[in-house]
């Protein structure tokens, strides 16, 4: 089970359509795994359309919100079982494959990426796939702009904590980690960035130059 979730002003935001369509992807395949992020959205769409309705003149029954967070309550104590699974829906539509027949570019050490910004055109962001050997770490580094992430596969810990697959993170400038992947499968992410990484470490660092 998910336990790094969007915060509430972005599961508003892809509520009410306003994410660009990579933020918009991280979130949906998050909202594919969790129930509770997908009951908050739930309860935002339906209180946006009950107020869409109401004249206004009219003030919303107090039974119609008590039935909306009944809803909600409900969806909360169903026991949702998770299963790993490496395909996804909506991803894999847009790679066209699963994640298993990736052309993977070995960047460094133990990470290799792909690069699918091509595939959200007029987009700002740079939109990248991180794979992370099992055991392997990342280099330290830090970040000029702010991250979005999801684990698609596997998991890694860093000083925040452990990430599992479908957890959801948000990094920025405050932030400087060094990912660790956890033993078993090889740990596979979503990122979309609105900047470059920044490396940290003694010797990393001088590649700085050659990160875009």
């Amino acid at each position: 089970m998910s336990q790094h979730h969007p915060d509430s002003c972005s599961l508003m935001e892809f509520s009410a359509g306003n994410l660009t369509e990579p933020h918009a992807l991280c979130i949906r395949l998050h909202l594919d795994k969790c129930h509770q992020c997908r009951s908050r959205v739930d309860m935002m769409e339906s209180l946006g359309a009950v107020m869409m309705e109401q004249q206004p003149q009219i003030s919303v029954a107090t039974s119609t919100f008590d039935s909306i967070l009944a809803r909600i309550d409900q969806g909360s104590q169903e026991l949702e079982q998770e299963r790993p699974r490496v395909k996804s829906g909506p991803l894999e539509k847009l790679l066209g494959t699963d994640l298993d027949g990736l052309p993977w570019k070995r960047q460094i050490g133990d990470v290799s990426i792909l690069d699918i910004s091509d595939r959200f055109p007029d987009q700002p962001e740079r939109v990248v796939m991180q794979k992370l050997t099992a055991g392997g770490k990342a280099p330290a580094h830090t970040h000029r702009g702010e991250e979005t992430t999801i684990v698609l596969q596997g998991a890694f810990s860093d000083n925040k904590g452990v990430f599992n697959q479908w957890d959801f993170v948000v990094l920025d400038q405050e932030d400087n980690h060094k990912p660790v992947a956890l033993e078993g499968d090889d740990c596979i992410t979503l990122s979309v960035l609105s900047a470059p990484v920044r490396l940290t470490g003694t010797f990393t660092r001088l590649l700085n130059p050659f990160i875009t």
